[in-house]
């Protein structure tokens, strides 16, 4: 049973660590997210909510690209550098992972899935 059981996470484990090539970003805590924004390292915090939800409250200094609107020019405009660490947010964090998938695909290196607001446990700003 203990063999099966390690051969199991073993298989599960290289699974994972395929995928996570094939996708082409990675999840984020808001605690890891917090300590990017707060080093010295240049990095875009991207909301992919739609503008109205964006007024309602967001993390402060980012940006606003509803996911529905990325397209390698909307993205160029505000991500002008590919190799630029983007921090990806929504509401519940579907819209987030469509978006970081979207991202990827156009060549932004450096993605980081943030999820949703609502479990940013730091302020937001209206």
């Amino acid at each position: 049973m203990a063999r099966w059981f390690a051969s199991l996470l073993s298989s599960l484990t290289s699974s994972a660590d395929k995928n996570a090539g094939t996708v082409g970003y990675q999840s984020i805590s808001p605690a890891q997210a917090k300590e990017k924004m707060e080093g010295t390292q240049p990095l875009v915090v991207l909301d992919v909510r739609e503008p109205w939800e964006y007024s309602q409250g967001h993390i402060p200094g980012s940006k606003l690209l509803p996911v529905g609107q990325i397209t390698s020019s909307s993205a160029a405009q505000t991500i002008p550098q590919l190799d630029t660490p983007v921090l990806v947010y929504c509401r519940s964090g579907n819209r987030s992972k469509k978006a970081c998938a979207e991202l990827a695909k156009l060549g932004y290196s450096q993605v980081y899935d943030l999820g949703g607001i609502q479990n940013w446990p730091y302020p937001i700003e209206k």
